[in-house]
């Protein structure tokens, strides 16, 4: 469908459903078609003329329900949108069509004993907010945890604060079922058990409609949020390292991070010096006093301590310094740098961080998050901060990380095949037959979808159950 005829279906979709809130201003629709794919000099470049032709911010479920409907009728695209805070490009339509801001869906529907479910456009800091009370919270959620939403956390990401507990958030036992919508002329409405609700995690809402999530929570603690740094590189990794591999340590967050990258911490800059290397952790209360012990033995001093409670009332995290939310304060800083996303082995971690810290020398500099993986292992992902010279150069750079075994999940790429995925899954595709079988959701961004003919499909790749 080319832009005119796009421009056509759309006037009659708002003809007909003149009562939506709908946004149609060129400037705020180019505005609000952007998520941070732009701390990626390659995507940045490749989606810079790509944008929707409308967006609606759907009210609840039966204003959704009507708008799917209107677009299926017209074959017109439909791309979701939460908090825009991914980092591939998930949000930004390749082919036009209409936006939906999912975030008026933003209800808690039930919280239960260590159970919440909630409806796609919530943040998660305001789950937080309510289980609190009741003694639960978030077992993961990423550093943006004040913007992002519930379905963009399920549509585009990974695991981030508390997976050194409980993994990402695609570990069994996490997510406990999705609420979806079809896109069809008739949508359904179904429910779907993990773990075949997995087959729609970080498809970046290309293969069926997020309306809610059931997730498992994890006990509440008192946490104290710490910086701590160290002269040398080793000490401070060495540091990290024992503070994660030490079970009876309760903690929620623990990242390691390469000088210069805490000067790019403006905010913290005065607590430590340039050249110093630092470890941020999210500690609970009654394990603090080990801290002391650990740091005499790996040379390190404390920086910054603040507890939880003070972190919120001022709204300054140490949290929101770790994962990716560290390349974004680097990018205030030095707009030349990019970022890569690795996945280092278990079985050998820290020689692997040495090595590439010693290979790549200040063009690739560490940052460092510890975590648990899908089998309980623990282990480290990096989100190096890179100095970009050129795409040429950084794809050389993620070949010579593979072959040190290094996994790379290239964020430079919007297709999911490309990215973390690694392959075609036609269990993926399988699902959007199932529910988007015209290939309305976020075209383009399913590379299985284009090739489903090869692939042998399941006709019926989920639990389904009317709700």
């Amino acid at each position: 469908m080319d832009s005119e005829q796009r421009k056509h279906a759309l006037a009659l979709i708002q003809q007909a459903l003149p009562d939506l809130d709908w946004t149609l201003q060129a400037a705020k629709v180019k505005r609000l078609s952007r998520d941070f794919h732009w701390f990626s000099p390659v995507l940045k470049q490749q989606l810079e003329d790509k944008q929707a032709d409308a967006v609606v911010r759907p009210r609840d479920e039966e204003e959704l329900m009507l708008l799917v409907k209107a677009c299926v009728q017209h074959q017109l695209p439909l791309i979701l949108r939460g908090g825009a805070t991914g980092n591939y490009g998930q949000l930004v339509p390749l082919e036009g069509g209409i936006l939906v801001d999912m975030t008026g869906l933003s209800q808690i529907c039930e919280l239960g004993d260590g159970v919440v479910r909630a409806q796609a456009g919530i943040r998660l800091a305001e789950i937080e907010a309510f289980t609190r009370p009741a003694g639960w919270e978030l077992r993961c959620m990423p550093s943006t945890y004040r913007l992002a939403s519930l379905g963009g956390l399920y549509g585009g990401g990974f695991g981030g604060i508390g997976s050194i507990n409980y993994g990402p958030l695609g570990a069994p036992g996490n997510v406990l079922s999705v609420k979806v919508m079809t896109m069809e002329a008739e949508p359904r409405i179904l429910h779907v058990p993990a773990p075949q609700a997995l087959l729609l995690h970080h498809a970046y809402g290309s293969n069926g409609i997020i309306l809610e999530v059931e997730l498992a929570l994890a006990p509440l603690h008192r946490w104290i949020e710490r910086l701590d740094v160290f002269d040398d590189f080793t000490d401070a990794l060495d540091y990290a390292n024992a503070f994660a591999r030490s079970p009876g340590l309760v903690k929620r967050q623990l990242a390691l991070f390469a000088a210069p990258i805490p000067s790019y911490f403006s905010h913290l800059n005065g607590h430590y010096q340039a050249n110093q290397h630092a470890v941020i952790s999210v500690i609970a209360q009654e394990s603090e006093g080990f801290c002391a012990s650990l740091l005499e033995k790996y040379r390190g001093h404390s920086a910054v301590r603040q507890t939880a409670d003070e972190a919120r009332e001022a709204n300054a995290s140490l949290m929101e310094y770790c994962w990716n939310h560290t390349t974004l304060h680097a990018l205030k800083i030095d707009s030349s740098l990019t970022y890569l996303q690795t996945a280092f082995n278990y079985t050998n971690y820290r020689q692997q961080i040495i090595n590439m810290a010693a290979l790549f020398g200040d063009e690739v500099i560490s940052h460092i998050e510890f975590l648990r993986d899908n089998d309980g292992n623990i282990t480290a992902s990096g989100l190096q901060l890179v100095r970009y010279s050129t795409e040429e150069r950084l794809n050389e750079i993620m070949v010579t990380f593979r072959d040190n075994d290094v996994k790379i999940n290239n964020p430079h790429v919007y297709q999911i095949e490309d990215g973390k995925q690694g392959e075609i899954k036609p269990e993926v595709v399988s699902v959007k037959k199932c529910l988007d079988p015209n290939g309305l959701l976020n075209p383009g961004k399913l590379r299985g979808w284009e090739v489903r003919d090869t692939l042998t499909l399941d006709n019926n790749p989920l639990l389904l159950t009317d709700r």
